[in-house]
């Protein structure tokens, strides 16, 4: 299930639980699934000139279209319906120089919930998208998943895009440039890869730090990262830590991301959590009790994407079960929505995998070539420490492996790690890859 399409189809089947075939006729009937990107459904409604049916979907049915998503995904995942008008401009945005936004309007600078451990990264993306590459170039902005980054570098393109049209703007994730040139590398097509990178006036890369490690994806990101900043072309890059920390990264990269402004951001404090639930909750339109903000915000700490979480999963609760948001509702929620951040296991086996340059295949094989035995012993071990999970589990999860195997790849990892720093600092590195994901 991998392509808009069948994710839809999988969406009207869920909504087919408490909807009428009349209903799902009526309002979804010429209603077609447009992308599928970055946690996100983009829908419209082709014979739709009024946009009548753009308002009832809206209006009635997004809720429960992105609770549906939400279990399709077991996470947090949004909805864009497009208009006539949105859907022709989308279209142009794919085939041109921009890359399209997830939602113009939900990524700007006045619905960032500014507070203390997010004021600097906010004023210096501010600053630069008020005055593009006149200073702070690069803008490299770290902090740990879910706590804003991606909607600051969305903010400041939709401001640039706003302020100089003729700009063009590019927004790619790491790993998504990795993948680009892995292709542009088989099909013969390097000249037009470099000229859609390099002919830009906004680059802005999220997540950068999954390019660490890949040599000739390294290698292609400092001849752009050169080109443009050379020609005086603004770079923004996001990612989950700081330069110095990200292992595996060539020095020369380093140093580039290190010469302009390095602005951290921290996980909300209590009150700016109170905020960002009320905030949230007036957005969704969902009604709570006073005591009730001051409630989430002391069991849901960790980042803003949590939260929102949180507050779309009350809507659900509200609007299929018809009830009132209660303290023992919240609870469940607040529960459910901490299992859903969790990693899987399979995001483990893939991340460790990936680190090694082996293949999950390998892992779970008979294989003891060095780096499959490390990677198989670093999963075991994270899949402990990170799941909790029961060795059995574990065991079968790296190819029916039985619980002593399992016990001692989890003593080897910790023994290693503790004679030697370079190799807890991989375990470091492993783990915030996978954080990153989740």
């Amino acid at each position: 299930m991998n392509s808009a399409a069948d994710v839809w189809s999988n969406v009207l089947e869920i909504l087919g639980r408490n909807l009428t075939q009349t209903s799902i006729t009526t309002w979804f009937d010429d209603c077609e699934a447009v992308d599928l990107k970055d946690s996100l459904l983009v829908i419209h409604s082709v014979n739709d000139p009024t946009d009548f049916k753009h308002d009832i979907i809206v209006g009635r049915f997004a809720e429960s279209i992105r609770s549906a998503l939400r279990e399709i995904f077991s996470g947090d995942f949004d909805l864009l319906v497009l208009t006539q008008k949105e859907y022709a401009s989308y279209k142009a945005s794919k085939t041109g120089d921009r890359e399209p936004l997830s939602n113009g309007k939900s990524f700007t600078f006045d619905r960032f919930i500014v507070g203390p451990s997010n004021k600097f990264a906010h004023a210096a993306a501010m600053a630069v998208a008020g005055a593009p590459a006149a200073s702070y170039n690069p803008l490299f902005i770290y902090g740990d998943s879910g706590l804003g980054k991606t909607h600051l570098l969305y903010a400041i393109c939709n401001l640039v895009q706003e302020n100089h049209p003729e700009y063009r703007t590019l927004y790619v994730r790491g790993e998504d440039f990795t993948n680009e040139l892995i292709s542009a590398i088989q099909t013969n097509r390097m000249v037009e890869f470099r000229e859609k990178y390099r002919a830009v006036d906004l680059l802005l890369v999220d997540d950068i730090q999954f390019i660490a490690g890949k040599v000739q994806t390294q290698e292609e990101f400092f001849h752009t990262f050169n080109t443009l900043h050379d020609a005086g072309k603004q770079i923004v890059l996001t990612s989950d830590r700081p330069p110095m920390d990200i292992l595996r990264l060539e020095d020369r990269l380093r140093t580039r991301f290190e010469s302009g402004l390095l602005a951290d951001i921290q996980p909300p404090d209590y009150e700016t959590r109170v905020a960002i639930i009320k905030y949230k909750s007036a957005q969704y339109g969902l009604i709570l009790h006073e005591d009730d903000f001051g409630y989430i915000s002391e069991n849901v700490t960790s980042n803003v994407r949590q939260i929102e979480g949180l507050v779309k999963k009350l809507i659900a609760y509200r609007d299929l079960m018809h009830g009132e948001i209660t303290r023992d509702t919240i609870d469940r929620a607040i529960s459910e929505i901490k299992k859903t951040f969790a990693p899987t296991p399979d995001l483990i086996l893939q991340e460790t995998a990936s680190y090694y340059s082996v293949s999950v295949d390998d892992i779970k094989s008979q294989s003891r070539t060095r780096d499959t035995v490390t990677a198989r012993q670093v999963s075991m071990y994270l899949m402990r420490v990170m799941l909790d999970i029961p060795l059995k589990e574990i065991g079968t999860l790296h190819g029916n492996r039985d619980h002593s195997t399992v016990i001692n790849s989890i003593q080897q990892v910790e023994k290693q790690m503790s004679k030697s720093t370079q190799f807890a600092d991989t375990i470091k590195d492993i783990k915030a890859n996978i954080t990153a994901k989740k």
